[in-house]
């Protein structure tokens, strides 16, 4: 579990409320479920009209990220790599045949089959190389919905805040009705700043920062499959890996 996630959407949604009760604010005043509705209903509504359907469906997927992100075990892979190379360099690549079928990571099996398969250094790197790449921006595009939605949000609470002064004014005649309709109005707008703000935009971010950290641990991946094509020796193999490893 990411704790900063966690204790980073804890502290923010805290602090507002925490401000909110020391100003003598009651939690109930900021509670309005048509004001949640036409801010987080519009919001997800406008966002699934820009995505596609794949695209959509992935970042709803990727949002556990921000709480489990994928482990991703650099020095590990390191490790097995040199060992990969060892192989190699005492049985040949047909060694790594048996190496390849046991690898659970399927990006580093499909590495491996390409060195089995003896292909040259130039052509694993550039098929391992499309593969990264679209991986990437698939992922990019899923972690830009919730980018959409930090930007849709606050318009979106604006249009809420406009639907209660409407209702205000419909209802001047009624002063039991004022209270209901401005209330929706103000509200409307902290949801959608907040959400944004507090939610939507930094969780875009955190999930690009994790798309760029896995797109790096395969790019280490391809280099060292690569190396161990071209017969580069094992320890230099890691040593130039360990580069890779922040």
């Amino acid at each position: 579990m990411d704790i900063l996630s966690v204790v980073g959407v804890l502290l923010a949604f805290g602090a507002i409320l925490g401000g909110n009760a020391i100003e003598g604010g009651h939690l109930g005043s900021l509670i309005q479920l048509t004001a949640f509705i036409i801010v987080f209903g519009g919001t997800v509504g406008a966002i699934m009209v820009q995505s596609p359907m794949k695209t959509f469906l992935r970042a709803l997927k990727m949002a556990l990220w921000l709480f489990f992100p994928p482990k991703i075990k650099s020095a590990e892979t390191i490790e097995k790599i040199a060992e990969w190379s060892n192989t190699a360099r005492k049985e040949g690549l047909l060694g790594l045949e048996s190496v390849a079928e046991a690898e659970e990571d399927a990006f580093a099996r499909k590495g491996l089959q390409l060195l089995v398969d003896g292909s040259e250094p130039e052509t694993i790197r550039a098929i391992l190389e499309v593969e990264v790449g679209t991986t990437e921006y698939e992922s990019t595009q899923s972690a830009k919905v919730f980018e959409g939605m930090g930007g849709y949000s606050p318009t979106i609470g604006i249009i809420g805040a406009v639907m209660g002064l409407i209702h205000v004014m419909n209802n001047l005649a009624d002063p039991s009705k004022l209270g209901s309709g401005i209330a929706t109005a103000f509200v409307a707008t902290i949801y959608g700043v907040g959400l944004a703000n507090l939610l939507f935009l930094p969780m875009a971010n955190k999930l690009k920062a994790i798309i760029h950290h896995k797109s790096q641990y395969q790019e280490m991946i391809v280099e060292g499959i690569v190396s161990i094509a071209e017969g580069e020796n094992p320890r230099n193999i890691e040593t130039k890996l360990q580069g890779y490893v922040g």
